[in-house]
């Protein structure tokens, strides 16, 4: 199974995900905040990161473009009580966009797509280079 980075700055949310998600099999890793998110992120390695729109004194858009700056392959699930921003061009960045339910069947569908595109030869990465000088 996967191991799975969940961003969120509401506790229940945190318990209720790393539970569900933990009893499909999961290693999960929770945090409550976008603070040292990236740092986060290359000690624990995940394979998918569940990112949380509002984050208190944090932008989950915002977190989301540093992610893609560093870890572009990375895959992010945004998941949010609101679906106002599906129209946020900054949300265009995330591999999947999820409306928070207690019904995780559409979250854990996403991560399972997530999961199975990045898994090793999935991927097919082509080496940009420059175009030649005539």
């Amino acid at each position: 199974m996967a191991k799975i980075l969940i961003v969120d700055d509401e506790s229940h949310i945190l318990e209720y995900y790393d539970e569900v998600l933990s009893e499909d099999g999961h290693e999960v890793v929770t945090q409550k905040s976008g603070y040292q998110l990236l740092n986060q992120i290359a000690l624990h390695e995940p394979d998918v990161v569940i990112l949380d729109i509002k984050l208190g004194n944090w932008d989950g858009l915002e977190l989301l473009q540093e992610i893609r700056n560093r870890y572009y392959d990375l895959p992010v699930i945004l998941c949010t009580a609101y679906d106002t921003f599906k129209e946020d061009d900054r949300s265009i960045a995330a591999d999947y966009y999820v409306v928070k339910s207690f019904d995780l069947s559409e979250l854990k569908t996403k991560i399972g797509r997530a999961i199975e595109a990045c898994s090793p030869g999935a991927l097919t990465r082509v080496e940009v280079r420059p175009a030649p000088v005539f």
